[in-house]
């Protein structure tokens, strides 16, 4: 958002507009009024335009000595009426005109982003009011729209460019098979599976990905301690087996949002900890708090210290982080994207931390369930 200094509001400054041709209108009434009671002063030659049943009416309807008055007053107040209409015609369009142009401003704006013209900004000078207000906040929302679309077109590069890899490395392998008589059939096939569940695990992750984008899934009441010890205990062979133990623990802590979400977000965290861990020894922590700010899940894990550089890029698409990745789990690239598209699906903040001691700590923090009577 742009830093204004603070101006008299739209509906101030049509108020102050108003009030003034009204001061204005009644000045000219006046007078009208006071110059048609000084001697000599007479607009009897307008009379002749006025149809004689017009008089005639008029001196029914004012009895007495009071018809000379209207007819000595009424062309000069016609013609003060005739000018005010003129003067407030011609003032309030060229006023308005004025007053309104920044809306002019944003309507053009809004057609070259309806043809796909992102980058142009509206940039509206001036002092604060609803205007500017307004074309800041279109302005802020093209940066984002800009944003996400190049973020999107980002994502599909990257995400087409891991599908075609496993086929392509598919075809080779089939090409080099079908020009090798004595190729040996089981090493063949095993290294297919390899390939293939290496691309269905890329594409579910993608469709995970896709569903929490789009926000498409039904919210309810989840205890975020209940999915944290489930995962713990999904993954605790692969925990087992390369030396690790994993700490539980942590009260009741209630959110609102999906549980197969929540879930994946739970166990995408505590295996990227036990993949990136030390080769033997090592530790995870997965803890659950409820704050007055919300909801806490905090993943630990020991490891190689990490430069907050690296740590910084760890939630972008495809970003395996090379320096820390064992050969035989490096992943589809896409676990810590998906764990921070989940938790702003939930309304929720994804913070990564390097641990001093080497490893890396993980907090998402999920809006807290509303507390109910019971």
């Amino acid at each position: 958002m742009v830093d204004r200094p603070p101006g008299l509001s739209v509906r101030l400054k049509l108020t102050l507009s108003y009030a003034g041709f009204l001061m204005v209108a009644g000045f000219f009434m006046l007078t009208a009024a006071w110059l048609a009671g000084q001697p000599g002063q007479s607009f009897d030659f307008l009379w002749r335009y006025v149809p004689d049943a017009v008089i005639s009416m008029l001196g029914a309807l004012v009895p007495g000595n009071r018809a000379f008055l209207l007819r000595a007053y009424a062309p000069d107040a016609a013609i003060a009426l005739v000018f005010l209409l003129m003067f407030g015609l011609l003032g309030g369009w060229i006023l308005a005109g004025r007053m309104l142009s920044p809306l002019s401003r944003i309507t053009d704006a809004t057609r070259l982003a309806t043809t796909g013209s992102l980058s142009h900004r509206i940039r509206l000078p001036g002092r604060h009011d609803e205007f500017r207000e307004l074309a800041d906040a279109f302005d802020t929302m093209l940066e984002r729209v800009e944003a996400q679309v190049a973020e999107q077109r980002r994502f599909a590069a990257n995400a087409s460019h891991e599908l075609r890899t496993p086929l392509a490395i598919t075809q080779t392998i089939l090409d080099v098979a079908s020009k090798d008589p004595n190729c040996d059939t089981r090493e063949l096939v095993d290294r297919l599976h390899v390939i293939n569940a290496r691309a269905i695990d890329l594409t579910e992750a993608l469709l995970v990905l896709s569903r929490a984008d789009q926000r498409s899934f039904t919210r309810e009441h989840v205890d975020l301690s209940l999915i944290a010890e489930e995962a713990a205990e999904t993954l605790l062979p692969l925990a087992e087996k390369r030396g690790l133990s994993i700490e539980t623990s942590g009260d009741v802590t209630p959110t609102i949002g999906s549980h197969a979400l929540l879930l994946q977000m739970t166990t995408n965290l505590v295996h990227n900890a036990i993949v990136h861990n030390l080769p033997e020894r090592g530790a995870v922590w997965v803890t659950t708090s409820l704050h007055s700010e919300g909801a806490v899940l905090t993943v630990e894990n020991t490891g190689e210290v990490l430069a907050p550089e690296l740590v910084a890029t760890l939630v972008e698409p495809f970003q395996r982080g090379t320096e820390r990745i064992r050969s035989d789990h490096a992943g589809v690239g896409l676990g810590l994207a998906i764990v921070k598209s989940i938790a702003q699906a939930h309304d929720g903040t994804l913070v990564l931390t390097p641990r001093t001691a080497g490893g890396l700590r993980v907090t998402v923090q999920l809006p807290a369930a509303p507390r109910t009577d019971s």
